[in-house]
């Protein structure tokens, strides 16, 4: 027999939605809030997100949870017979187990009451356009800011029972890149008339591949990536316009920044060099997650000491997470939960493990037991 929280993390996958268009996942989520006895429990909603608020039985303290909401705009290939009902997008990163170990912990502990109060967060857009920053922001968190908060992200690569965390830097810096030139369009058979940017764009593409080798300290991980250039309508006709479309990691805000100065520099001299016109968007930004040191360290001594669960002090990554945000106001900590999956996330045949739900569930529950005291 399923357990309650992994059937809940089935119906949310097949509902994957947008940033800040998770309508159905919040009612369903506001319907599964609506079950469980409300005397210790408050709710708000923020757009499409939900605040819980459990109040404790003697409380000193306050902490916080945090769990994403959003899809991603992948078909699904799966073949699971739950499969996402909403066609074009899937929860390719695992937002909803994220929601269901949520669930599992406003579950214990308004059974459960710890002595300190407890604050889940179900937070939108986290894929994009980012929803930790205006949700930071907005009137009803600081009402219940937490003094400390957690997350997680499951990690496909560790098996079930796995838990990988490290001090300071975990995720790294990011920014996504979008680069639009606009120049002459043509005849193919004449192209002195014309303005190919095409050839601007090629050209661009390799100068943005000498910023991380030429202009990024070597002890220092950055990338920049182009995953998609869009650019011409027919065979015989000079584009007049390319789009090049990318992201940018960094382990630093420094190198970020400087990436991003060698960026314009080149798209300044590409106008120049192809008299063309050229704009710049930098999209959704997010801040590296960056662990608190001691926080973290007695996160992971205190692992040390559980039967269930193998502790990995892991290496920095470059994927990106705005849970960075919450952790510049608030100390904490965000940790990779192993669940065993021979693919990637964003990947259209992801399938976690299932039994890591429960696991997470009674980690993060007995963990929060063990500082409120």
């Amino acid at each position: 027999m399923l357990s309650p929280f992994v059937e809940l993390r089935r119906k949310l996958h097949q509902i994957p939605e947008p940033g800040f268009q998770e309508f159905k996942t919040q009612r369903l989520l506001l319907d599964e809030l609506s079950k469980l006895p409300q005397d210790r429990m408050s709710i708000r909603t923020w757009r499409t997100g939900i605040l819980v608020y459990i109040r404790g039985l003697n409380p000193a303290k306050r902490f916080g949870y945090r769990a994403d909401m959003d899809g991603l705009p992948i078909p699904e290939d799966t073949g699971l017979p739950f499969p996402s009902e909403h066609p074009g997008y899937m929860h390719a990163c695992g937002h909803d187990f994220h929601m269901a170990i949520g669930m599992g912990v406003v579950t214990h502990f308004v059974h459960h009451p710890m002595k300190d109060d407890l604050v889940v967060l179900f937070q939108p857009a986290e894929e994009g356009p980012g929803g930790a920053l205006p949700m930071l922001g907005a009137d009803e968190f600081q009402d219940w800011k937490p003094d400390q908060m957690l997350a997680l992200h499951i990690a496909p690569e560790y098996p079930v029972g796995t838990i990988a965390t490290r001090p300071e830097i975990l995720f790294a810096n990011t920014s996504e890149l979008f680069i639009d030139l606009h120049g002459k369009g043509g005849h193919a058979a004449y192209p002195h008339r014309a303005n190919d940017m095409i050839i601007a764009a090629s050209q661009m593409v390799g100068q943005l591949q000498t910023i991380v080798s030429r202009n990024v300290n070597p002890l220092d991980a950055a990338v920049v990536t182009i995953g998609k250039l869009e650019a011409g309508t027919k065979q015989n006709i000079i584009a007049e316009n390319a789009r090049l479309e990318g992201t940018i990691r960094t382990l630093s805000a420094d190198s970020m920044r400087q990436v991003k100065r060698r960026i314009e520099a080149i798209t300044a001299g590409i106008e120049a060099s192809f008299e063309c016109e050229a704009k710049i968007d930098y999209g959704s930004n997010y801040m590296q997650v960056f662990n608190t040191p001691d926080v973290t360290r007695e996160f992971m001594d205190w692992l040390k000491g559980r039967d269930n669960v193998t502790l990995v002090e892991c290496t920095e990554a470059m994927t990106g997470e705005d849970f960075g945000y919450f952790l510049e106001q608030i100390p904490g900590f965000m940790f990779w939960l192993g669940v065993d999956t021979p693919h990637g996330l964003h990947h259209a045949k992801l399938n976690p493990n299932e039994d890591a739900i429960e696991l997470a569930i009674a980690t993060i529950t007995a963990y929060l037991e063990f500082k409120s005291v």
